[in-house]
């Protein structure tokens, strides 16, 4: 059976409204932050780090990456997600730096 394909939005589809109302949310932005900090990380890496369980996480990491801010790489069973950075970049200059919290992240049980 083929692997299902993980879709991504173009980067030339990069809508800044779309980004800017989808890392709004306050357990988006802290994965924002810890993806920033730490690279490429799975589910149950950011999970752990921000203390929440993994279903509500993976709902929070659906939303970035269907708003274009993250890419999802699988590898076996595992997914790696990572930030757009280059992408982002291009498309609106200084808009990962404009989002840096500053702020510890929260925890979310």
């Amino acid at each position: 059976m083929p692997a299902r394909t993980i879709h991504h939005p173009a980067a030339s589809e990069l809508d800044l409204a779309t980004i800017l109302r989808t890392v709004g949310d306050p357990v988006r932005l802290a994965i924002l932050d810890r993806l920033r900090e730490g690279g490429e990380a799975t589910c149950g890496v950011l999970a752990d780090q921000l203390g929440m369980p993994v279903s509500t996480l993976s709902y929070h990491l659906r939303q970035l990456r269907e708003a274009g801010v993250t890419q999802t790489r699988a590898e076996g069973t595992e997914r790696y997600m990572s930030l757009r950075v280059d992408d982002l970049e291009e498309r609106f200059p200084g808009l990962l730096t404009l989002l840096e919290s500053g702020t510890p992240a929260p925890a979310v049980r």
